[in-house]
């Protein structure tokens, strides 16, 4: 950790927040450098929403670098249940548990309840990131990522806010789980649908906005240091004109990054129509916004990001 970026139970402001995220290569604006200090303090989860490759989840990877904690990554999907998201028994080792107790001929003399017992042992339990959370433990906390939350179910979504209200998950067969100190949440939403007001209710709120021309070049810079001033510059201004075009799925940060990193791959230190055609995959990833951006003239948009990046 450098010297920047202070531990956070020392930060102070929104200002030490934003060093400690610049010092592990992320670089937030104003609001998101509050809304996670906020988070912080008041130890409440974090709830980001913006379209897909601004940073959500980035924010999450960088909180668990910079404390120290570990990062449980629960990534969402529909029809995501409690085996996935909080915890299972590992049957076949139960079952292999069962076959070594008859063969040591110990089975024959355990009552029923004694191997049921036995049976549901933590050693037989399977813990996934919610249960894993809470999970009382040593040193810094863990950074709960919950990712995408607006694909999940309505009923995960009423099971998550019910852990969320104390960090307690409670497994019948062992007892309740308290996590001593809350985890650190971040919940990510790229809003394919609406999440529930009572979630929202119970969490910091924040939306992440594309970064403004000059952050996305000195972001680019920060991820692809290879990449020379002009390009990254250019290649945030083509990035910029793509997300203006009406596209069906405009260019994230995430694109722009993987955009400088294949240009300059490739040799570049400029763009160029052709080069921008040969690595057009990688910043626009649907077939038709691609036939959309060259019908409208790739030569307009190289000349269109050399004029503002000048």
């Amino acid at each position: 950790m450098t010297p920047s970026a202070p531990p956070p139970a020392d930060v102070r402001d929104a200002r030490d927040v934003a060093a400690a995220l610049e010092a592990h290569d992320y670089l937030p604006d104003t609001g998101l450098a509050t809304a996670v200090f906020l988070a912080l303090r008041l130890q409440r989860p974090l709830l980001l929403e913006g379209d897909a490759g601004v940073g959500k989840t980035e924010v999450a990877k960088v909180l668990s670098r910079w404390t120290g904690g570990e990062l449980l990554r629960l990534q969402c999907y529909e029809g995501l249940d409690v085996s996935q998201a909080v915890y299972e028994w590992d049957y076949s080792r139960q079952l292999l548990h069962l076959r070594a107790a008859e063969a040591a001929g110990v089975a024959g003399g355990a009552s029923v309840d004694q191997l049921e017992d036995e049976l549901y042992d933590e050693r037989f339990l399977v813990r996934r990131p919610l249960l894993e959370a809470v999970t009382p433990r040593s040193g810094p906390p863990p950074v709960l990522l919950i990712d995408e939350v607006d694909r999940a179910d309505d009923e995960f979504e009423a099971f998550l806010l019910e852990v969320l209200s104390d960090y307690t998950v409670t497994v019948p067969e062992l007892g309740t789980f308290h996590a001593e100190v809350p985890p650190l949440v971040v919940i990510t939403s790229n809003r394919t649908r609406d999440v529930h007001d009572a979630l929202k209710r119970r969490c910091l709120y924040h939306w992440v906005e594309h970064p403004d021309f000059e952050r996305e070049v000195a972001i680019v810079g920060v991820r692809v240091p290879d990449v020379g001033e002009r390009l990254a510059r250019q290649v945030a201004a083509a990035t910029e004109a793509l997300r203006g075009a009406g596209l069906y799925k405009p260019p994230g940060v995430a694109e722009a990054i993987d955009w400088a990193a294949a240009l300059h791959v490739l040799g570049a230190s400029e763009l160029d129509v052709e080069t921008v055609d040969a690595s057009l995959g990688t910043v626009l990833k649907y077939r038709e916004d691609q036939a959309r951006v060259r019908a409208s003239g790739l030569d307009d948009l190289v000349a269109r990001a050399v004029e503002r990046s000048a």
